[in-house]
């Protein structure tokens, strides 16, 4: 039992830290002027986008400028795409076709961005691009998974960390950190459901030993 809320714990303040992280760096505060505004929101895109750079530690400057720009693009791009669709997604919520009408032009630019990216960076680097604008959420909760199912088989493994990588993808053109996190949510909801249906439960904390039944013999 311990271990779960341990491991429940220990989930909640990463998402609780990134939210902050995310509002700290990115809000915006409507008590500000404009240009003031404008400010803050280049200083924390460029934050962003240095430590997305730092992780992928490119040799190449040209290669290095091509991303930069890229994930600056992209992060203005999707702030001006939510700005000005958000308020009809919420009108559409539970219209399927109109949802779907909406979103097709973030698939545009999440599509774009992508291939953006692939024409200077490897498959691999460009996982680490993701994960970085995800806050590593994919192997962290892939990792709290793994404790808290210790027979989940390799095939299981795969599919965990399937579902966990589309949820990436959706989370990437989110407009917030709590946007980020309540696509991960979704998706802990699919792989609960899907290691349920396996049969599969949370493993259970075994209990403490008597230690008085346990004692040598007198």
């Amino acid at each position: 039992m311990k271990k779960h809320i341990v491991i429940l714990v220990i989930l909640l303040g990463f998402s609780a830290v990134t939210a902050l992280a995310d509002k700290k760096s990115g809000g915006t505060d409507t008590n500000l002027p404009p240009e003031q505004v404008e400010v803050n929101y280049t200083k924390a895109i460029e934050g962003r986008t240095d430590g997305v750079l730092k992780a992928l530690a490119l040799t190449d400057a040209a290669a290095a400028a091509k991303v930069h720009d890229a994930v600056i693009a992209q992060y203005r791009a999707l702030k001006a795409w939510h700005e000005a669709n958000d308020a009809q997604l919420k009108a559409a919520k539970g219209d399927t076709n109109a949802v779907a009408a909406i979103r097709a032009s973030l698939k545009t630019l999440h599509d774009g961005f992508l291939a953006k990216l692939g024409e200077v960076l490897t498959p691999a680097q460009v996982e680490t691009v993701k994960d970085k604008l995800t806050y590593g959420k994919v192997q962290f909760t892939f990792g709290g998974y793994v404790a808290q199912y210790p027979t989940l088989t390799e095939a299981q493994k795969q599919r965990v960390l399937e579902l966990l990588k589309e949820a990436r993808e959706e989370a990437m053109d989110g407009g917030s950190a709590d946007e980020k996190t309540a696509v991960f949510q979704h998706y802990k909801g699919k792989i609960n459901n899907y290691l349920s249906k396996q049969g599969l439960h949370p493993a259970k904390a075994k209990p403490k030993a008597d230690a008085a039944a346990n004692a040598p013999a007198k």
